[in-house]
């Protein structure tokens, strides 16, 4: 049984937020008081529910003690008990401690591996795989970069994403993904295998990481690169270098003002995953926290045309509906990650 102080303290605090937001907090403090309402809201209506069943359950036995109602109770509480697994697994689940970016916006890099052409051509249709998917949850998919290829692929793209629970749907998406099928540009029918890298960062906020202005290069320059439908030819683009690291990061969009706010945010983002993967590692240096390592150099998912099967090699799942998922249904694959990766927390938390 979960212990009722923890339950406790979950309830107690939800209450303040609560409480605080009904008095009318302080313009400075709304937006954070909000984020934890909204983030504490569905755990403590679990713990709600796990609570009303423990008393129900308690009823029913007291009813056993009345021969008047025992038969009554005997009928009930196998179902009660039943019930009670699943709600408490819930609540073990909801207590579990919460990636603190699962909320923010997030940033995704896509770019073409090995296999040329195809690869940059496969690159593009995951870009508008995952489009599709912002789209269908009501998300902004902002372009921030984007450099094409003659022939509708992408050499380079970087996104901005924003809504509700954005890098905890994503963050699983690192990684090298795939592809098997017969490109466009291959005349023989035969069939190549290609790949893109996908890299998703959670938005650092501008008290996450410092950085000195000193150890910034900021160019101005007009945008170039081949072709492809998103690539702005202006004069306004802005490509910021992060002296120390190496870390160079373009904006092309029409306003040369947003284009230096756009990259900043990047290169924030970009030095705040280094800083969370260099204190994850410090943390758990032999053990894995997330499904897969995160690394960008992770081979995580085939995505097989000519059989229709998508195989996410992390959890061993496999699914003939590739053509769905390409469309931007990605819920089933998110939805397994996620499960896994509770699962592997749950289990090292009992240890």
């Amino acid at each position: 049984m979960i212990a009722p102080e923890r339950l406790d303290q979950i309830r107690e605090r939800f209450e303040y937020l609560e409480a605080r937001l009904n008095a009318g907090p302080a313009a400075d403090e709304i937006a954070a008081l909000s984020r934890d309402y909204a983030a504490l809201r569905p755990v403590a209506e679990t713990v709600a529910g796990y609570r009303a069943l423990l008393a129900e359950i308690a009823e029913a036995e007291a009813m056993r003690a009345d021969p008047e109602m025992k038969a009554l109770a005997e009928e009930e509480l196998p179902a009660l008990r039943a019930r009670l697994e699943e709600t408490e697994a819930a609540v073990r689940v909801a207590l579990l401690p919460k990636d603190a970016a699962d909320a923010r916006p997030a940033i995704l890099e896509i770019r073409p591996g090995t296999g040329g052409e195809e690869a940059a051509l496969f690159a593009a249709d995951l870009m508008r795989m995952y489009q599709r998917y912002a789209e269908g949850r009501g998300w902004t998919f902002d372009v921030i970069e984007e450099q094409g290829t003659e022939i509708g692929g992408i050499k380079e793209a970087t996104v901005r994403i924003e809504g509700e629970n954005v890098f905890a749907r994503l963050k699983f998406e690192s990684g090298v993904h795939r592809v098997q099928r017969v490109p466009e540009t291959e005349s023989g029918g035969r069939i190549h295998t290609s790949a893109a890298t996908v890299a998703v960062l959670p938005e650092a906020e501008a008290v996450d990481i410092a950085i000195d202005p000193n150890d910034l290069r900021i160019d101005t320059m007009r945008s170039s690169g081949a072709g492809g439908q998103h690539v702005n030819t202006t004069d306004s683009a802005v490509r910021i270098t992060h002296v120390p690291t190496g870390i160079v990061v373009t904006s092309s969009q029409k306003s040369q003002h947003r284009n230096r706010d756009l990259a900043m945010e990047v290169l924030r983002s970009r030095l705040y995953d280094m800083e969370r993967s260099r204190v994850e590692g410090d943390r758990a240096a032999d053990r894995r926290a997330q499904v897969g390592s995160g690394d960008r150099s992770e081979r995580i998912r085939t995505y097989n045309f000519p059989q229709g099967r998508l195989t996410d090699h992390r959890i061993n799942l496999t699914l003939y509906s590739l053509d769905k998922v390409i469309a931007g249904e990605l819920d089933e694959v998110i939805d397994a990650l996620t499960e896994e990766a509770q699962a592997r927390a749950l289990a090292e938390a009992e240890e």
